[in-house]
């Protein structure tokens, strides 16, 4: 399982033959991208998460897995898509997505309403990723250990205002029990700017260790 940090939210999955889009967000266009996309995994409406989502659905007519609400607003413009809810889980193509909570709101950008927000735990036989997508800490991620195999990376908001800050994030990685984290969502906007150095320093006093990967840069797990 190969993942690339893509920006902000955004990041590209990778599963044998089987590539995943994470919350597409490319305020300056698209990058490049592989020539097959499958699937568009979308945490929650808000436009830092969906700015390119119909865009990549008609150029690579793949499919779109979100909460009933995002996937049914694609599916009545003509996409393909599969909706989920809070603890579903589905098998696509060998890989599992389970839905898990996400403490946050989900509106499209007109302010309609875009169903509530989801976490993913994606897995396979060789290996599992938690997606946290916007969220604050819950006493849900403890469900992740007992619901879902062992974690072998988490993706983890640390921006602070909108979602949880680096510290909160920190006894996420407990919570869940993945010590090896990728933080997301900081940097993109001035209230979201992080001191990177005091984030990483802090995971590691905790025992913890957090990534933060240049846009474009891949870890595999």
């Amino acid at each position: 399982m190969k993942l690339t940090y893509l920006g902000h939210n955004t990041h590209l999955i990778e599963i044998n033959q089987i590539t995943i889009l994470v919350d597409p967000f490319f305020p300056e266009g698209l990058p490049e991208l592989p020539k097959k996309i499958h699937y568009l995994l979308v945490t929650h409406a808000h436009q830092d998460h969906i700015l390119n989502v119909e865009e990549l659905l008609t150029i690579y007519k793949c499919q779109v897995i979100s909460n009933y609400e995002v996937t049914s607003f694609f599916i009545d413009k003509g996409h393909q898509g599969l909706p989920m809810n809070h603890g579903g889980d589905i098998t696509e193509s060998g890989v599992n997505f389970k839905a898990v909570n996400a403490v946050h709101s989900s509106s499209f950008p007109d302010g309609s309403y875009g169903g509530n927000p989801l976490g993913f735990v994606i897995s396979t036989e060789h290996a599992s990723i938690y997606l946290a997508g916007d969220t604050a800490l819950t006493m849900d991620m403890k469900l992740i250990p007992l619901t879902c195999r062992a974690l072998d990376l988490a993706i983890l908001p640390i921006g602070n205002v909108f979602t949880m800050g680096y510290k909160d994030a920190c006894l996420a990685a407990d919570f869940v029990q993945c010590q090896r984290v990728i933080g997301c969502h900081y940097d993109t906007f001035p209230p979201i700017k992080i001191d990177k150095d005091a984030a990483v320093n802090y995971f590691a006093d905790k025992g913890n260790e957090l990534l933060l990967l240049d846009i474009g840069e891949s870890i595999t797990v």
